[in-house]
């Protein structure tokens, strides 16, 4: 029998990635839609064949008949609603980020503590086959030298203009969208300050979003930092950081501009080895990533290439998922695991204030 699911949220993440993996993947049946726009909601269920849309994502977290709840929601949204359907009982896969700020979390993981069910937390990046190759052949943290990980991008309309589109609802009420704005803006400050800029704020904007794909590959390969020893941002959206591993440095690198390529991976590297992962944009499905091995001598230089695989990560933690349900098997990407991120970002954060 089919997993019963119900999504919260129809917006990019859920038209390019969940909803097409989910009615291609007969472990789960789409029963229940909601979102703010009426337009959206409409035309989802007549594409995907959905009878209820619930204006109240409450009313959906309420349908006894739904198994699980996909929360794909705008990220201030995600607290509230990942602990109305752990009271509900209900098995929940959120995307990242589970909150905005560390201050959410403790509430969080108390609730979690009377709920028996799964939470997943969608690190897609961290179900890459080249990633979990990489795990695989991880050198000793003894002998590694240092690490560079890194996001260049360009965000996803550029590319999903060409692929992909994605329809957006007209109706959603301007009260609505600016309450989003201020409770974002107010989740931001509660670790920023109501003294940080514009830059600043949309620059820990950014370690919530497109960083913690990488913070949290970067703890799954190395742990926890002992510390944040240098970041600094310009601009909102252009990045650098420095964590502490003791004998080594972790740099991390984030760039959004509107250079059309997506450069992202990470490289570990000791004395005669060096290990990278790369990416490509997740918003076009099946492109390949690999990881490459490089390993030098005195008398020779030799390279591996695991892959390019092409297997879709998001496919791959949707596996994850109703196996962590149907089978109970052990997953990583937990709300406990996810907290050590919610920390880093808070930390990252303030050392934007004190370097700017």
């Amino acid at each position: 029998m089919s997993l019963s699911v119900g999504i919260i949220g129809l917006g990019e993440v859920a038209q390019l990635m969940h909803l097409p993996l989910l009615a291609d993947d007969t472990r789960f049946t789409i029963s229940a839609i909601s979102d703010v726009s009426n337009e959206l909601m409409e035309y989802i269920g007549d594409r995907y064949g959905v009878a209820k849309g619930y204006a109240a994502a409450s009313d959906l977290i309420a349908d006894r008949s739904l198994d699980a709840i996909f929360i794909l929601t705008p990220d201030h949204l995600h607290a509230d609603l990942l602990s109305e359907a752990m009271k509900a009982g209900k098995h929940v896969f959120i995307e990242k980020p589970v909150c905005l700020n560390k201050h959410q979390i403790p509430a969080l993981l108390e609730e979690q503590k009377h709920c028996s069910s799964v939470v997943f937390v969608g690190y897609m990046r961290r179900y890459s086959r080249s990633f979990l190759a990489l795990k695989d052949r991880m050198p000793d943290l003894a002998n590694i030298r240092h690490v560079r990980i890194r996001d260049i991008i360009r965000e996803a309309p550029y590319f999903t203009r060409q692929t992909r589109p994605v329809v957006r609802g007209a109706d959603v009420p301007q009260e609505i969208i600016r309450e989003g704005q201020q409770r974002t803006s107010a989740m931001l400050r509660e670790i920023m300050g109501e003294d940080a800029s514009e830059d600043q704020l949309r620059a820990y904007q950014v370690l919530t979003g497109l960083s913690s794909h990488s913070f949290s590959a970067m703890r799954d390969l190395l742990g926890m930092p002992k510390a944040v020893s240098y970041a600094k941002q310009h601009g909102g959206e252009t990045v650098m950081v420095l964590f502490d591993y003791d004998h080594f440095t972790a740099l991390y690198e984030a760039v959004i501009s509107d250079i059309a390529e997506f450069d992202a991976g990470i490289e570990v590297l000791t004395q005669h080895e060096r290990y990278q992962v790369t990416y490509d944009t997740p918003y076009i499905r099946n492109l390949p990533t690999q990881l490459s091995i490089t390993r030098s001598t005195d008398e020779q230089i030799t390279k591996e290439v695991i892959g390019p695989s092409y297997e879709d990560p998001f496919q791959i933690e949707l596996d994850a998922f109703y196996k962590a349900i149907k089978d109970g098997e052990f997953y990583e990407t937990t709300l406990t695991d996810a907290a050590n991120d919610l920390a880093l970002f808070a930390d990252v954060g303030q050392k934007f204030l004190n370097m700017n």
